[in-house]
This record gives C-alpha cells, sequence and structure tokens, in this order.
C-alpha cells in the first residue's frame, strides 16, 4: 500500500529550531543544509513508542541503501532535564548511530516543540526515573535541504511505505 505524503499547509509547520547536539555544539535548521532532515521528537525514557520509531527509521535508512547518506536523522528531545548531550549520545551510539540526538534549554524545546506542532506533557509517574514520564505526539517530519518542512508521517506509516515516500522524496 502507497501511502500518500500528507496534506499540511507549509504556514502549520515552520520547523525552525535552536538547540544543541549531543556533541555540545549549537546547532540550528541552517547546520544541516544540503540535506534531508529527518526528525522525530522523542524522549530517552520512553519505553514503547521512541524505542520502536527509532528502529523503524533505522530500518528505513538502511533501506534506501546509498540515498540515506542525503538524509540526516535527528532525534529531538521533549524531555531536556534529564536528556542532556551526554545522555542523548550515549543513548543513540549504540543502537542507532546514524542519528545525532538534540537537547537545549526547557525554552528552546518548547520553542521547537511550537514551530513543528508537538505536544508533549510531564506527567507524575512514581515508578519512572525522576518520578514522571512524558507522553508526546509520535511524528517523523521531513524537511528539505533548504531547511522548509516538506511533510510528515504518522507513526502508524509502515516502514515499507515510509521507504517508498522517502526515497521518492530524495531522488
Amino acid at each position: 500500500m502507497n501511502t500518500p505524503l500528507p496534506k499540511v499547509a507549509a504556514h502549520h509547520v515552520r520547523g525552525t529550531f535552536d538547540l544543541v547536539d549531543d556533541n555540545g555544539h549549537q546547532v540550528n535548521g541552517r547546520t544541516y543544509r544540503g540535506k534531508y532532515v529527518v526528525i522525530f521528537f522523542g524522549f530517552t525514557h520512553c519505553k514503547a513508542v521512541c524505542p520502536r520509531a527509532l528502529a523503524r527509521l533505522s530500518a528505513v535508512l538502511d533501506r534506501l541503501g546509498p540515498r540515506a547518506e542525503r538524509i540526516q536523522p535527528l532525534y529531538l528531545t521533549v524531555d531536556p532535564q534529564r536528556d542532556t548531550p551526554a545522555v542523548m549520545k550515549e543513548f543513540l551510539a549504540e543502537a542507532h548511530p546514524r542519528f545525532t540526538g538534540l537537547t537545549g534549554s526547557p525554552q528552546q524545546i518548547e520553542w521547537a516543540k511550537r514551530t513543528f506542532r508537538v505536544f508533549s506533557t510531564e506527567v507524575s509517574d512514581h515508578d519512572e526515573p525522576g518520578g514522571y514520564r512524558m507522553p508526546h505526539s509520535a511524528f517523523t517530519y521531513v524537511l528539505g535541504p533548504d531547511g522548509t518542512y516538506l511533510t510528515h508521517f504518522t507513526d502508524a506509516v509502515e516502514e515499507e511505505d515510509l521507504t517508498t515516500a522517502l526515497s521518492s522524496i530524495v531522488d
């Protein structure tokens, strides 16, 4: 089944950010110009949605072969209190080394979430590290080589359909 690209007015998703990468360097949308950027918002303490999404996106990048070299995958935290650059780096290094983790101050994260229209909230949970969890929306965003928003995909899009869609975008 081919999943059509979502129809979203470009002015609804600005897709801008000014953050810190998992090496401690300041980054923004201009940092990745010249590459397609695939962004997933999540957090390192996530137990279900994020690990599944990162595994799916990693598999899609593998399936794209050499075309994946034209894509910079980013994992942008919604939990800047726990997700420092070092935590993000360690989290991604083993299982998802293609991804660069992005974090920042709570204000920087809130700004990025607003520009991508991402929802997340802190919910008390005494069984979680830090005493809270972070339910959040689960979309994969795609920015063009000029940094503009191109499209997004829901978490329900199958790996094969996402591979086909990304392949047509980067070709």
